[in-house]
């Protein structure tokens, strides 16, 4: 008689420090192994609380109620298939990330992550203690199962160790962040821990946004020699059962579902819209608002607030001046139209008028120049966080990386809002994924099919309209050549020569250094927006304020 082992995987989407609600996800999994007659059920890193948590696990009162609602789990789960789930663990006052298998109303089998990362977004090290490398345990006399904790799969030596301990399936829970083209980079990883062990592997992501980091989902399965056996989608729950035959070679997956994964600029743009909306949701606020200025930026977060909460929950806000073009009128009220949404309009004249009149007496005799331009767009942001807290939606701010990196962005007027969708997508991006969406509809859009930017708006030079006759031109490199000297710097760390020896002209690539360094204080007071590179401000790039070195290279 073949013998089987059936594993039930589930890509769930928790939240941080809701345990509650974590705790019922997991029992609504695993009540789906129990039907489908699994063996074991799986969830991703830290399920249970949440990931990451930050500093918020080493609140003592936080890690003790994580494991009363593990222990519930427990009893709750006690007839029926084994349950392993994520979650931390105090031990000999040490604090561990662990992974706990729930069999028979009792913790059966704990693994405790040994490597802890401390690089890009994570910084493991100052929060967890490294443990020793756990055994393998057996469910039912069936697979003899090993738990490497994400981190432990990236290098040989936690699975190598359990396999020479007698493993014979390794179950990797992840809580693996999303940046773009990462998908393959995991599985090259854990193709390579198949090839060095010969047994097969489970990697278990977690899917859902926790503040700027989306968790992409993507498990899959590799039988030996890396032979792919499961594919699940990525930006998606999902519960997928994969059955185990134990054969002369030992136990192989059976094939099952193949996900097709899109491009990255599809997963790009399902990231902005998954995970505004999961803010949105996780935080509690319902509709949002932005201003609506008639330029590519805040068009194509209009578009992906549409399609995450849709049109009935965005309400966009046209705030004109004098320098403001018939045509940015006409082409905002367009993209409003286009998208369905509520759109209003506030002239900025008469406190822009006020705010002069005050002002006269200090100003007089001094020539208008960026000071003037600033107050229009600050006022254009205290009017909208009044509109934020009259009628209770969040507001969005429209910078995006390009802008964030060089300071062309106005602290307390267009940066004023809660959530930026296109943080860390640079201007020529911007402009990409706007043709994008307009060429592209998928079932996960709550908004309409077909042009949702208006071409008018992506054909016509970018200006701040700040006054006569501006373009963004005027001030800063073109785009093409910002981003580029932007990606060198800022993405990949190059020196000032390397960008020279890439043919951007010194001076240029000198200004563009000097502009990003100025600006580190506007993003350290900047919203919060999803991590589409592996560079992103925030956690990933962290750069002092104060800082007077220059690269004289």
């Amino acid at each position: 008689m073949t013998k089987l082992f059936r594993l039930t995987i589930a890509q769930l989407n928790p939240t941080v420090g809701n345990l509650a609600g974590n705790a019922d996800q997991a029992r609504a999994a695993w009540a789906k192994g129990k039907e489908a007659g699994a063996d074991l059920v799986a969830l991703p890193e830290m399920f249970l609380t949440g990931y990451q948590t930050q500093d918020l696990v080493a609140k003592p009162a936080f890690v003790a109620d994580a494991m009363r609602h593990l222990m519930d789990l427990a009893h709750d789960c006690a007839d029926g298939p084994a349950l392993s789930i994520g979650a931390p663990v105090v031990e000999d006052e040490r604090l561990y990330n662990a992974y706990f298998t729930l069999r028979g109303g009792e913790i059966a089998a704990t693994a405790r992550k040994h490597f802890l990362p401390n690089f890009n977004v994570f910084d493991e090290v100052r929060l967890f203690k490294s443990a020793e490398i756990a055994g393998p345990y057996m469910i039912n006399n069936g697979a003899r199962i090993g738990h490497p904790i994400c981190e432990d799969a990236w290098y040989p030596d936690v699975c190598e160790a359990m396999v020479e301990s007698g493993a014979e399936i390794l179950v990797v829970p992840n809580g693996s962040p999303y940046f773009r083209n990462k998908f393959p980079i995991r599985m090259n990883t854990i193709v390579s821990r198949v090839i060095e062990n010969n047994v097969p592997i489970v990697y278990i992501n977690m899917m859902g946004a926790q503040d700027d980091q989306m968790f992409d989902g993507g498990s899959f399965v590799l039988n030996r020699g890396g032979k792919l056996a499961v594919q699940m989608p990525v930006l998606e729950t999902a519960v997928t059962h994969v059955d185990f035959e134990l054969t002369d070679e030992g136990w192989t997956a059976k094939d099952g579902e193949k996900a097709t994964h899109p491009d990255a600029m599809e997963q790009d743009y399902g990231v902005m819209v998954h995970a505004l909306r999961d803010y949105m949701a996780k935080t509690g606020f319902k509709k949002v608002l932005l201003g609506l200025s008639g330029g590519i930026d805040s068009a194509i977060v209009a578009a992906i607030a549409v399609d995450a909460l849709g049109a009935e929950n965005v309400r966009c806000v046209m705030l004109p001046s004098e320098y403001t073009s018939q045509g940015s009128l006409d082409d905002a009220a367009a993209a409003a139209d286009a998208l369905g949404c509520k759109y209003d309009t506030i002239s900025i004249a008469g406190p822009r008028a006020a705010v002069t009149e005050a002002l006269a007496p200090l100003f007089d005799g001094l020539a208008e120049d960026l000071t003037e331009e600033n107050i229009q767009s600050r006022l254009r942001g205290l009017l909208l966080m009044a509109q934020s807290n009259k009628f209770g939606e969040m507001l969005l701010t429209t910078g995006n990386k390009s802008e964030v990196a060089v300071g062309y962005a106005t602290i307390y007027g267009d940066m004023s809002g809660g959530y930026n969708p296109i943080k860390d997508m640079y201007k020529t991006r911007v402009f990409d994924a706007a043709r994008w969406r307009n060429a592209n509809h998928r079932d996960w859009m709550m908004g309409p099919a077909g042009e949702v930017v208006p071409v008018a708006i992506i054909d016509k030079p970018p200006s701040a309209e700040l006054r006569p006759d501006q373009r963004d031109d005027d001030s800063l490199p073109p785009y093409d050549v910002l981003d580029g000297i932007l990606m060198m710097l800022v993405d990949q760390e190059a020196s000032v020569a390397d960008c020279v020896a890439a043919g951007y002209d010194r001076d240029t690539v000198k200004r563009v250094e000097h502009l990003i360094y100025i600006s580190e204080y506007k993003r350290f007071q900047s919203a919060p927006g999803p991590r589409l590179s592996d560079r992103a401000f925030w956690l990933d790039r962290r750069y002092p304020i104060v800082n007077r070195w220059r690269d004289g290279s």
